[in-house]
């Protein structure tokens, strides 16, 4: 057997114990190579390279080794040094960038003297391999920062990005070591400068782009219910985007945030990024001639989801600058839109309204007697109304983002109720059988429009809430005027008989009488809802005043002396408090209206001229609207009051209204009660 190519190396030396402990029960040393025989592929199998046994030589029997006891030790260990290479495939990009940054100083860093003056002394050979080793470099860190969103960031990838965003900060900064150069040095290698965080940010840019384009062709796992369900390839498209814009972003703010510096001001790179894309496509899209669903659902991403649900998302509060990206569309063709979508929206509810209300007319003319809720009159009519009102104002604010906006659906609001006034006019005039049913559920109708419109009243603009109140009040004066201009018509001949001779001698019950015949009209409106009972006591409360007045100023009656105006006073007083007792006890909330009689009372019953005086000014003060024709028939009333004396109360009003009408809170009530021509009028 021959052993040519194996070289026997010389007997070593026996190790210590300190040294046999750490070899432990292995009953083979291991041999070392010799030199020739160390790097020699001829003499040496490649899988020989780190360990070499010896073999098998026939009639050699390895004396056996005594066990040695194992002593446990921690050695130090000796760190591993890897080269550029080895660094690259381990993924340690900043390590690999400082050993080519410290190569380009020592390849850099040697300068000779010549005739033309220092220059850099370097082998051409080493300046082509490291220039080629940097564009290794750069492949592998631009790898790394394209494959962001390749999958769900992890740990290890996050470190690779992190490392290569560090790798940029150190190629940056070596760029501007090489620019800040002294005049008149060496030139910079031709590498320099790397210009690393422009093509970053182009990368980035190329990127988002890459993600955009992918997300309005590829399903890319969005679940169907949220897209495939939508109506038009448009919205899809759409919807896709968005929606992978939102989730990139967030990841960003989440994860990739945290892996680069603060200069990178990386969340609002991102995020401008792709509001650009976005925005470039949406513009396209809305140039497009877009049909009815498809505006609403753009106007929908560009004024509620896109700046709500994305821009305003927690995880990216204080990441971002909203104000810094703009609206997605210009504001040219995002009017164009909106004045689109506001169109077709006010055309839908102004249909809406008009088959409501012809629905509502068909019923009236039926003969039909409307529906009792709870022993209650019904007309869903304005619960519908303003439901559909409602629904609009809601859809309209959500797609177009604005308040101010969306109050042009209420606009037509106002043109209905135009209409329902003149359809409810015509109805009453007809008198027809189901008539009184018919305004008692429309009576419903109108202070439920009421109710909305006082509920609304900061929201809706003062022109239109003018409008609005306006016609509702002509509603109620045609829905309570049916039912209280009967009541006055058979109340007028008992009227005629108050502030006569017989009503003041009380051989008569004048009033009585009247509240008697009120009582019997009450009895048919047991079905008419309370809130309209109501409001139809309070209007009878009024009127019976305003007539009650109306006949005490028509002098009919001159009282004489002290002890006729203190028993007309007496009467009035009585009067004042039977009207009171009754309306309140009925429901009426008009408190106020019981001031009125007793303080006229006052008047009437006082004799002293400045005590009279004081009485008108309080008057005065409690009903600014209280003319001087007022005051002059009331002091008519007083046979024994002389002209100077009239004239006094007179100017004494006329100094003292100005100071006095300021602190009022009663509403006008005087004013509704006519001043004759004739009245009598102290000169």
């Amino acid at each position: 057997m021959k052993f040519s190519v194996l070289h026997i190396l010389p007997r070593r030396q026996r190790k210590t114990k300190e040294e046999m402990g750490a070899v432990g029960h292995d009953p083979v040393a291991a041999t070392v190579l010799s030199p020739v025989m160390e790097g020699s592929a001829k003499t040496v199998h490649g899988r020989f390279r780190h360990k070499l046994k010896m073999p098998q030589i026939l009639g050699f029997v390895p004396r056996p080794r005594s066990p040695k006891p194992i002593v446990e030790s921690n050695p130090p260990q000796t760190e591993v040094v890897m080269d550029f290479m080895e660094n690259l495939k381990e993924n340690r990009l900043v390590e690999a960038c400082q050993q080519l940054l410290l190569r380009e100083d020592q390849l850099f860093g040697q300068e000779t003297m010549t005739v033309e003056g220092l220059v850099q002394v370097c082998n051409e050979d080493d300046k082509d391999t490291l220039q080629k080793d940097y564009e290794t470099l750069l492949l592998h860190l631009w790898m790394a920062v394209h494959t962001t969103f390749s999958s769900t960031p992890s740990g290890e990838h996050l470190e690779i990005l992190r490392s290569a965003v560090e790798t940029i900060t150190l190629l940056e900064e070596k760029d501007q070591q090489w620019e800040g150069r002294p005049e008149g040095s060496s030139e910079a290698p031709v590498w320099r400068p790397h210009q690393c965080r422009h093509t970053h940010d182009n990368l980035l840019e190329k990127m988002v782009d890459s993600q955009m384009r992918n997300a309005t062709v590829e399903e890319d796992n969005i679940s169907v219910s949220s897209v495939d369900n939508l109506s038009t390839s448009m919205k899809r498209e759409v919807c896709r985007m968005g929606k992978r814009l939102k989730e990139d972003v967030l990841r960003v703010a989440r994860d990739i945030r945290d892996c680069y510096p603060p200069d990178f001001d990386v969340c609002n790179l991102y995020v401008r990024l792709y509001h650009q894309k976005f925005s470039a496509r949406l513009t396209e899209l809305a140039r497009s001639g877009l049909d009815v669903d498809d505006c609403n659902y753009l106007l929908c991403w560009v004024n509620n989801y896109y700046p709500n649900d994305i821009l305003k998302h927690k995880d990216l509060e204080g990441h971002i600058n909203m104000e810094s990206l703009g609206t997605l569309l210009s504001e040219k063709d995002l009017t164009t839109l909106e004045e689109q979508y506001l169109l077709q929206k006010e055309s839908r509810v102004r249909t809406w309204f008009s088959k409501a209300l012809s629905k509502e007319e068909e019923g009236w003319l039926s003969g039909k007697s409307p529906e009792l809720i709870d022993g209650y009159c019904f007309c869903p009519l304005a619960i519908d109304i303003i439901q559909a009102v409602d629904g609009a104002m809601r859809e309209a604010r959500t797609i177009l983002g604005s308040e101010a906006k969306a109050q042009r659906i209420l606009c037509q609001l106002d043109s209905f109720l135009i209409s329902y006034k003149k359809s409810l006019e015509e109805f009453v005039k007809a008198r027809r059988e189901n008539t009184q049913a018919v305004v008692k559920a429309n009576l419903v109708n109108i202070e439920q429009f009421r109710d909305f419109i006082v509920r609304r009243e900061e929201s809706i603009p003062e022109e239109i809430r003018t409008s609005c109140m306006s016609t509702l009040a002509d509603l109620r004066d045609c829905g309570y005027g049916y039912f209280t201009g009967p009541i006055h018509e058979e109340l007028r001949v008992q009227y005629h008989r108050l502030w006569t001779q017989a009503w003041f001698t009380g051989g008569q019950m004048v009033l009585d009488e009247v509240l008697g015949t009120l009582d019997r009209h009450m009895q048919q409106f047991t079905d008419l809802k309370p809130i309209c009972v109501e409001e139809l006591l309070g209007r009878l409360h009024m009127e019976m005043m305003v007539e009650y007045v109306k006949r005490m100023m028509k002098r009919k009656m001159r009282l004489k002396d002290k002890e006729q105006q203190e028993t007309a006073a007496k009467l009035l007083a009585e009067d004042s408090s039977k009207l009171s007792t009754y309306f309140t006890e009925a429901g009426s909330k008009i408190c106020w209206l019981s001031e009125v009689l007793p303080k006229m009372a006052e008047v009437v019953r006082l004799q002293d001229p400045g005590s009279i005086q004081l009485e008108i000014v309080t008057l005065a003060r409690d009903f600014p609207d209280l003319s001087w024709r007022h005051i002059s028939a009331l002091l008519s009333l007083k046979a024994n009051l002389s002209t100077a004396d009239v004239r006094g109360i007179k100017e004494s009003l006329e100094v003292n209204r100005p100071s006095v009408t300021s602190s009022n809170t009663n509403p006008p009530f005087f004013s509704k009660v006519p001043a004759g021509k004739f009245w009598h009028m102290p000169s």
